[in-house]
């Protein structure tokens, strides 16, 4: 049972919906009306995150001047054990999302406990992880300034990764909220024929570009641009490739994720959690395992 200590408590500026009492609450619940992300965090419905796997990979740091971002951008290069080379390993992009780095990224969702762990006990083949400074609201795709993020993982991340041995003739991706909403975009950018396998865990993805300037008013540069990278209107883009989209139905972006899976029908869940670490982090074991198994087969 709800009590009004919590809902005044632990939901500001939700006056409207305490005045209705259990009314009110339904309506939250349901989505009618707005709120419901803050509900669930007062009332601890967003879980806590978990203590990673031990004994974490040391991780390799690269930085150059890129031409496509035109910028100095970071890649942080996560292998699948201590020591391992690079040669020979397939790779999987990590795309971050809004306000984080390729740096913060893999600290924060504890990149370089998982995918060991992964490989050592859970059964999954080798690959490596690279996480790339995206920008911190670019959004993943060109930009109205010249600058191009995808360009920059296509025409330059993966040429270096290629000379260093890496398997880079199909290669997978994963992102979180914007970046979930970029590995789409990189698939687009890469083909079916290239892109072994993408998850987007909690995508960013908008109704319309009002939607999308309303949440961030630098996701994108205009109507037309919003309009070139709206995956729903290329969704043929993607035919072929293997998909796993997840999100929380706590999440804000829960009913755009709804609309993407019931067309797309890839593999991944709505489940409880909401837009945060602790909803990513659980969720790591089965989607670096999709990724990995699809990566071996290619």
């Amino acid at each position: 049972m709800i009590t009004r200590r919590a809902l005044l408590g632990g939901i500001g500026g939700l006056g409207a919906v305490t005045a209705t009492g259990g009314a009110g609450y339904a309506l939250v619940q349901n989505g009618s009306l707005p709120g419901r992300v803050r509900l669930d965090r007062a009332l601890g419905r967003c879980g806590d995150v978990q203590e990673p796997p031990p004994r974490p990979v040391k991780i390799e740091f690269v930085t150059w001047r890129s031409a496509r971002r035109r910028t100095a951008v970071t890649a942080a290069i996560v292998p699948p054990a201590d020591g391992r080379s690079l040669r020979g390993l397939p790779v999987a992009v990590a795309l971050h999302g809004t306000g984080d780095t390729a740096t913060s990224a893999v600290a924060n969702l504890n990149l370089h406990h998982y995918l060991p762990d992964a490989v050592a006990n859970g059964g999954v083949p080798p690959f490596v992880l690279v996480a790339v400074d995206g920008g911190r609201d670019s959004y993943w795709h060109p930009r109205a300034d010249g600058a191009d993020p995808i360009g920059m993982i296509t025409d330059e991340l993966l040429p270096r990764l290629r000379d260093r041995g890496a398997r880079t003739d199909s290669v997978g991706a994963i992102g979180w909220s914007m970046g979930g909403y970029g590995a789409l975009v990189l698939a687009r950018r890469l083909g079916a024929a290239r892109t072994a396998a993408v998850v987007a865990s909690s995508p960013a993805l908008f109704a319309s570009y009002e939607d999308a300037r309303a949440t961030n008013r630098r996701a994108f540069d205009g109507r037309a641009d919003f309009a070139r990278n709206d995956v729903f209107a290329s969704l043929d883009a993607l035919k072929g490739v293997p998909l796993r989209v997840d999100c929380g139905n706590s999440d804000p972006f829960a009913g755009m994720a709804r609309r993407f899976r019931d067309r797309a029908r890839p593999e991944g869940a709505m489940s409880g959690g909401c837009h945060d670490g602790a909803f990513w982090q659980r969720l790591l074991r089965p989607q670096l395992a999709f990724l990995g198994h699809h990566l071996a087969s290619r």
